[in-house]
């Protein structure tokens, strides 16, 4: 092991419970991992159990429900572990034993609730709340303030629910959440929390919630029961419904530094035993759930201060799966534990490759949210983009192939790559052919603005993933339809891609396409119009403002990102609010008609009003289309034929990924 990880490997304790490392799996909504009963599931087990194999020192289990009366859920959505009791514990009694086989702990997180954040899709549509305050996902929705017995009725089901958990194996709880905005953090912030029962107004009384709820885990299984909290050391809240950026000046809505130093102590006094912070809240989700467009590591400034006021330890997550800056970040006494949720999707051995000194293997997160958060909030389950056995390891794992084939695969694009990878590893024999000089088709391009590295990191994983299986890979080659008929293969895979959509600007000459810039094909100049405000006209536009490059983002519909599937909420605010507060002109409803006086004209599509807007160059982002000539030559060619990736549907990494897999572990 490399002597400067060593530190990420040294055993530590959250109250009386060692852990054998300082990695954490973090928390994350467990989307389709109960049952109708509120307990977890075989296949949560086998999400879970798959990552103490991977290493992880401690586990820390989604949202748990410690009641389903006063926020009602619909079921199965989330587990409840008061529902069933006895139930909870006979499912999730032989989970915590297999975890425990590896070494590793597990802590269960019990929720207070939702209140004003709820889902709407698995909460209906309204909730509770410290007091009427406007609902985070629902327009005209005003929460119910919640009664005094209700607070208490949550208190009492927190200890039930705590034992149950204790029961099962459990080797503490965490609390869930005086953070991100949930029902504990609107008691505890002022903005939130109207309050003027003893419940409001000084801060001991909006923290007196999450202090009887620790009180009566205490008393119910006994003080040396670890209890850690999820904390927010900073709110990032400007007004309702609205964000602070990284960099920004705003008066701090929600809870402040000074406040979060302030909470923390008075947590730490009342008995909590670790603090698993960050900061943000669901009115600035790009906080609490970073994409990739936030820095990495971005909570340990926040951390390092609230390691300097309390001796608990100290949990901290986003993007912190490097192992350089991990290690720094516990001898920098930043933090005690490292987290992480969404990089454990992508490969769960992330701990066991790091102490085998092959964090090079280690398959990427992309930090694009859209299989794991995006398909939370948007169909009640949990996956990832990169990797798509994620949640359902023993249903969807691969199998060794009982009848050998010879395949070719015609592209070295994401899925092109992933066919390849997944058929070697199944026993089959594959070769790929290229027609550049390197894998990762769109990656490439897509990779080159600084905030989307790790596009790269998946290009080069997928390098050195067909290299190590042994693969070979024909660069600088275009495949004809008399190769293919030559090779004698048993299966073809066409994976061919997409190329650019163009269309014409008169009387332009400087006119390029989106990928001909992103790869120093071409020179937009000191000014450009950027024609498309989908995904990558948004990130383009961002990229070059930050060279330094006076832009103007023109999209023909009412507002940008509309094309493609949804996004995370996370990821399309941080685009939106990152245009608006870096000035880029942005014109919607509006279109490019032409060029003259030195520029480009726009036109507004209800007015029919033009305007010049004076630029070096226009820029095509206006999508892509499927590139499948080959695939239409040859399609009575061979015997077994398939077509993926964008070749079949331009769509996301995500689909060229997901799609190229559920192809080959059947083949």
């Amino acid at each position: 092991m490399d002597e400067k990880y060593r530190v990420l490997f040294e055993p530590m304790k959250i109250g009386t419970v060692e852990m054998k490392n300082r990695f954490v799996m973090e928390p994350m909504g467990p989307g389709g991992f109960c049952d109708e009963q509120g307990a977890y599931t075989e296949r949560a087990a086998d999400y879970y159990v798959e990552r103490a194999k991977g290493g992880a020192g401690l586990i820390i289990t989604g949202t748990t429900k410690v009641e389903n009366e006063v926020e009602v859920c619909s079921l199965p959505s989330l587990p409840c572990a008061t529902l069933n009791p006895n139930y909870f514990v006979s499912t999730a009694k032989p989970m915590t034993e297999r975890i425990h086989a590896y070494g590793s702990k597990i802590f269960c997180q019990l929720a207070a609730g939702f209140g004003r954040v709820s889902i709407p899709s698995i909460l209906g549509q309204t909730a509770i709340a410290p007091s009427p305050i406007p609902h985070r996902w629902i327009d005209g929705v005003t929460c119910r303030e919640m009664t005094v017995e209700e607070i208490h009725y949550i208190v009492k089901k927190f200890g039930e629910a705590a034992a149950v958990c204790k029961k099962a194996g459990f080797d503490g709880v965490e609390v869930h959440a005086v953070h991100e905005g949930y029902l504990l953090d609107q008691f505890a912030i002022s903005f939130f929390n109207q309050r003027t029962d003893e419940y409001g107004g000084s801060l001991e009384n909006r923290l007196r919630f999450a202090v009887e709820i620790l009180q009566e885990i205490k008393r119910t299984c006994g003080a040396d029961f670890p209890v850690s909290l999820r904390y927010g050391m900073k709110s990032m809240i400007k007004d309702w419904k609205v964000g602070g950026l990284p960099g920004e000046e705003f008066e701090e809505k929600g809870r402040d530094i000074d406040e979060g130093i302030a909470v923390a102590i008075l947590l730490e006094k009342a008995g909590y035993d670790c603090l698993n912070a960050d900061v943000g809240s669901y009115d600035s989700w790009y906080w609490t759930h970073p994409p990739m467009y936030q820095a990495k590591g971005l909570y340990l400034p926040y951390n390092q201060i609230l390691k300097s006021v309390v001796k608990i330890p100290v949990i901290t997550a986003g993007r912190m799966e490097d192992p350089d800056r991990a290690s720094d970040a516990i001898r920098n006494l930043q933090t005690d534990f490292i987290g992480m949720a969404r990089p454990l999707l992508a490969d769960p051995d992330i701990p066991n490759k790091i102490r085998a000194g092959k964090y090079n293997t280690v398959r990427p997160c992309l930090s694009c949210q859209e299989a794991c958060m995006g398909r939370l909030q948007h169909f009640t389950s949990i996956s990832c983009a990169v990797n798509p056995a994620a949640g359902r390891e023993k249903t969807y794992g691969l199998s060794p192939t009982l009848l050998k084939k010879n395949v070719m695969v015609v592209g070295g694009g994401v899925a092109g790559c992933e066919a390849a990878r997944t058929l070697a590893l199944r026993g089959h024999t594959v070769t790929v052919f290229e027609k550049t000089d390197r894998l990762g088709g769109n990656l490439i391009a897509g990779g080159q603005p600084d905030f989307k590295e790790d596009d790269l990191a998946l290009a080069a994983w997928y390098t050195n993933e067909l290299t190590e299986l042994a693969v070979p890979v024909h660069f600088d080659t275009v495949v004809t339809k008399a190769m293919v008929e030559a090779g004698g293969y048993d299966a073809v895979i066409v994976a061919t891609g997409s190329k650019p959509k163009m269309m014409t600007v008169d009387g332009a000459n400087r006119v390029y396409t989106a990928e001909d810039v992103l790869l120093g094909r071409e020179d937009v100049g000191a000014s450009t119009v950027i024609i498309g405000g989908g995904l990558v006209g948004s990130e383009l536009a961002l990229w070059l403002e930050g060279r330094g490059i006076t832009t103007t983002l023109v999209e023909y519909q009412s507002d940008i990102l509309t094309a493609g599937g949804p996004l995370c909420t996370a990821n399309s605010d941080m685009v939106r609010d990152l245009v608006a507060f870096k000035d880029i002109d942005l014109r919607l409803n509006s279109m490019v008609t032409g060029a003259r006086d030195g520029g480009y004209v726009v036109r507004e599509r209800a007015t029919g009003e033009e305007t010049v807007i004076v630029a070096d160059s226009a820029v095509l982002a206006v999508g892509y289309v499927s590139e499948r000539s080959l695939y239409e030559e040859i399609q009575f060619s061979v015997p077994e034929l398939h077509l993926i990736g964008d070749a079949e549907q331009v769509s996301s990494i995500m689909y060229a990924v997901w799609n190229a897999y559920e192809v080959t572990k059947n083949m």
